[in-house]
């Protein structure tokens, strides 16, 4: 089969039809990466993995608030969260301290709040941003958006969000509603800026854990379905392919995603409850392109290279058969993962020397 640029790779395996290898992403973390460079100084990384993708984005133009001298918290994000540097030994997260939405009982406690506006961006130079990036799949938005659940319980805390959700306690979902309204409206201007030359929007919704989806099918459909829908719709109106990004176990959910219209399924984690790379590709794959399956829970951090090269021969030449399937890790790469694992699974799909 001809070579194939990253536009025309990626079209022909969403339309789920056999390109001449699949598209490559690459998800990691920033310690990784600096041990990614150090093998390969002075070069771009994505370049060098051959990834089909690249990203554009909108900047602030009005500052984030700032920590005061003296305070733990390290930066506070647009919605007032205030954050702290956590280490775990080989790798440091940013972990929410300051909790604006937790103490929130009343909804004129809502609406009084300082909520983040759309106006806070610049769209001006969105579509130059997209023209720049030639041959390469255009990606806008990402795997905050809305993220509801993770996004929401930064701010207000998990149990209480979830709880929110079940009882659809008004304080609660207007809170959350706050946060769709003003990323729907960020999405749509971002679209309408860059006029066009999006190929895909990236979302995101956390909805599986290691045994299971997060909520039942039931609530799915109730509470979550609808919000997502919009953002579905949106995006094929302005001619994108939509992309979620979703952690865990959705086997159940799956069905429905596909029923909404839901283009590329991301973030794909084999190990948890159900999710069968093979059953999955059986039973959706015809319709749902799959994005992961490499493992970044057990494969590639503690299995050998050749453990690495089978699972990445299997995901190319089984998951990827009749396309469908987009090559990258389940999630970003953790720091402890050894670097010729993760290059002796790029060299698979690349067919090229990397080590």
């Amino acid at each position: 089969m001809s070579w194939m640029s990253p536009k025309e790779r990626f079209a022909t395996c969403v339309a789920h039809k056999q390109p001449d290898r699949p598209p490559i992403q690459f998800y990691t973390t920033p310690e990784f990466e600096a041990k990614l460079q150090e093998r390969f100084p002075g070069q771009n990384l994505l370049e060098v993995l051959e990834v089909d993708f690249r990203t554009v984005g909108v900047p602030r133009k009005k500052p984030l608030r700032q920590p005061e001298p003296g305070s733990p918290v390290a930066y506070y994000d647009e919605w007032g969260v205030g954050y702290i540097r956590q280490s775990y030994g080989f790798g440091e997260y940013l972990e929410a301290y300051e909790l604006p939405f937790a103490n929130m009982h009343t909804l004129k406690e809502v609406e009084d709040y300082p909520w983040p506006s759309v106006d806070d961006y610049d769209f001006s130079h969105l579509k130059e941003d997209c023209k720049a990036i030639g041959d390469y799949v255009v990606c806008f938005g990402g795997a905050g958006i809305p993220d509801i659940i993770n996004g929401v319980s930064r701010g207000r805390g998990m149990e209480q969000v979830l709880i929110d959700i079940l009882t659809e306690d008004e304080v609660g979902v207007a809170i959350i509603d706050h946060r769709v309204e003003f990323y729907y409206q960020l999405v749509k201007r971002g679209l309408e800026a860059a006029d066009g030359l999006v190929d895909v929007l990236c979302l995101g919704e956390d909805l599986g854990n290691q045994l299971g989806p997060m909520v039942s099918p039931e609530v799915f459909d109730r509470f979550f379905r609808p919000r997502l829908q919009k953002f579905y719709d949106l995006g094929h109106q302005y001619g994108c392919k939509v992309m979620m990004h979703s952690c865990g176990s959705t086997r159940k959910l799956q069905p429905r995603f596909v029923e909404m219209g839901l283009d590329i399924l991301d973030a794909m984690q084999p190990e948890p409850v159900g999710m069968n790379p093979e059953e999955i590709k059986r039973e959706v794959g015809d319709k749902l392109t799959l994005c992961g399956l490499i493992s970044t829970q057990k494969t590639l951090p503690f299995g050998t290279v050749d453990d690495c090269i089978a699972e990445a021969k299997h995901r190319v030449e089984v998951v990827g058969k009749d396309g469908g399937y987009i090559f990258a890790p389940s999630h970003c790469i953790q720091p402890n993962t050894p670097v010729d694992n993760v290059l002796a699974a790029y060299e698979v799909v690349t067919g090229k020397k990397l080590r």
